[in-house]
């Protein structure tokens, strides 16, 4: 039976390199997917590529590329990208030159794009299309109209197996989803269609998308099983062995460190899953209901009974407007009463807050190593701490009443309790929020070119 070997080499923006370049020199993999994007990132590369019209993608893609090209490329190994985020087609001329340098020529790089419909988002809504907030239910987006700054829409693989059956080397795309860096290849090398058909098949090839894209997450990190995981500063990234019935094994670069055993894998087959049975992507509907997982060695999970329904109408669309500032600061307060401290300098923010008349949107006062993640559900004991940070961030509509708030915790420092410790004072930044909607699949116009290196 014909069998496929692929690889996660990234999970985000900022993602360690060494593991994937371990993986290209000391695996079988055929190819290998770099994700590199997260919901907002979209909106902040937009706004990079608005103030110089050759950014917008990812920068890491160009000392990652340096590093990887002259271990893949020998060996054949084919790499999918997102990283082209906002400017694809930039990204793939700025890779050109790499692979001119490295004299790693001939090669021809995919570039696929046509994610963005923010040039078009008007017209779609001219033909009667609503973009109902999924989080809100607000029901259109005529509040936020003249503040968006990025409308992508979450992509399938038509276009990455579009240039793999060119012929294409290595692929840069757009907003493409996670998984679609696996499916397409997947559904390229062993001939599956969008088509009845083939449905378990490409639902197989979702799952498995799902379990390794996010890298290190599914080898022992972000994991309960941190204690016993070898080696966890040198994890090895997963490889997925993949047959033509759909069937799988989820291993990790050899040698390396981590762990992969069925319970890493359960762990993130559920990360960040709403329904279960109905993981909606791009290329197919998986239900994680029927999956059958087995430990098949050491390292080595077999991943089996995979199942699913057709592709959606729709697509995840991702709108980025402008909202607001943010601003931001934070004082280290010692024993002995640090707790006490810690809110005698909550009430000294609010009353200066008062005395200044600015107003928030939202503000929020956490006790750093008391209640900061768990806020308001936390029990805070009341006893003298080592030490109590307090973390102050305000939201405001102008940068000025948001700059109150870096200003005034600075001003802890000399007139808080005797003690008080600041670090750096926090710049200013704007918010990005997110409207999270659905667009026609029909009207997102994707499209992809294949560009040749000598």
């Amino acid at each position: 039976m014909k069998k496929v070997i692929i690889g996660s080499g990234s999970a985000f923006w900022g993602d360690m390199l060494e593991p994937a370049v371990e993986m290209a020199e000391r695996s079988e993999v055929q190819y290998i997917g770099f994700d590199h994007l997260a919901e907002l990132t979209m909106a902040l590369l937009n706004r990079m590529k608005l103030k110089n019209p050759e950014m917008g993608y990812v920068p890491d893609i160009i000392p990652w590329m340096k590093k990887l090209l002259p271990v893949a490329a020998p060996k054949g190994i084919k790499m999918i990208t997102n990283a082209g985020g906002a400017n694809p087609l930039q990204a793939a001329l700025e890779v050109k030159k790499a692979v001119k340098d490295l004299n790693l020529g001939p090669m021809t790089i995919g570039v696929v794009s046509g994610d963005d419909v923010l040039p078009y988002l008007d017209e779609i809504r001219d033909q009667g299309f609503k973009f109902t907030n999924l989080d809100t239910g607000e029901e259109d987006i005529d509040r936020i109209r003249d503040s968006i700054v990025a409308a992508n829409a979450y992509t399938g693989a038509d276009e990455i197996i579009s240039e793999l059956r060119n012929g294409a080397d290595l692929i840069i795309a757009g907003r493409v989803s996670d998984n679609a860096l696996y499916v397409g290849p997947l559904m390229h090398e062993f001939g599956w269609e969008y088509t009845d058909e083939y449905v378990n098949q490409v639902a197989a090839a979702v799952t498995i998308g799902h379990i390794i894209e996010c890298s290190a997450c599914v080898t022992g990190g972000m994991s309960n099983m941190w204690r016993i995981s070898e080696r966890p500063w040198n994890s090895g990234f997963p490889i997925a062995e993949v047959f033509e019935n759909g069937d799988a094994v989820i291993t990790k670069t050899p040698d390396s460190g981590g762990i992969v055993n069925t319970w890493t894998v359960k762990e993130h087959l559920l990360y960040e899953v709403i329904d279960p049975n109905n993981y909606l992507m791009p290329d197919g509907i998986a239900d994680f209901s029927t999956v059958k997982l087995e430990e098949a060695g050491p390292n080595r999970v077999k991943v089996s009974n995979m199942s699913g329904k057709k592709r959606p109408d729709t697509l995840k669309l991702c709108i980025g407007y402008k909202d607001g500032y943010i601003g931001e600061g934070m004082v280290l307060l010692p024993a002995p009463d640090a707790l006490e401290k810690a809110r005698f300098s909550e009430k000294w923010l609010r009353e200066r807050f008062k005395i200044l008349g600015v107003e928030f949107e939202e503000l929020r006062i956490d006790y750093i190593g008391v209640n900061t993640l768990h806020g308001e559900t936390a029990e805070i004991e009341d006893k003298d701490y080592n030490e109590v940070g307090i973390r102050v961030a305000g939201k405001a509509r102008t940068r000025q009443a948001a700059e109150t708030v870096r200003r005034e915790a600075t001003h802890l420092w000399t007139q808080g309790p005797i003690g008080s410790s600041f670090g750096t004072p926090m710049n200013v930044r704007p918010v990005i929020r997110l409207w999270p909607t659905l667009v026609p699949r029909e009207a997102v116009r994707t499209e992809s070119q294949l560009m040749e290196v000598k």
